[in-house]
């Protein structure tokens, strides 16, 4: 089963500041694109419709090493590092033609969805077989 997902992107004109370079929130953004990539690779979606559980973020973080400009291509590359009863954990690289741009880490908790709240809950065996190694 996946533990690991790559993708490739195009900068877009909306992505970048007035000196056309990557807004730093684009990071978490493209982190998360190839998350759901990779949940899709293993034959799952992270938000199904009418879903009784659910995954927020419960720690992120990146750093910068390079800057990424508009219309460049790169590289997304997204791998589980860590799975726990309750949460996943992921490390990100993203390169341009083997140059580190960006690496970052995101951990994800499995939560019930009520009325009250959320409240955390035991990852599904169905989901955690699908990213077994």
């Amino acid at each position: 089963m996946p533990r690991e997902h790559r993708l490739t992107r195009r900068v877009q004109f909306y992505e970048t500041d007035v000196a056309g370079i990557v807004h730093f929130s684009w990071f978490f953004r493209y982190m998360e694109e190839a998350e759901h990539a990779l949940w899709r690779e293993a034959g799952l979606s992270i938000h199904p419709p009418d879903a009784e559980i659910g995954w927020p973020r419960v720690g992120a973080a990146c750093e910068f090493h390079e800057a990424l400009l508009f219309e460049q291509e790169f590289e997304v590359a997204i791998r589980i590092t860590d799975i726990t009863p309750r949460t996943i954990s992921y490390a990100c690289d993203m390169t341009q033609n083997g140059r580190r741009i960006a690496t970052g880490t995101m951990k994800i908790a499995c939560v019930r969805k009520s009325r009250e709240g959320m409240r955390s809950i035991q990852i599904p065996a169905d989901i955690a077989a699908r990213f077994s190694s």
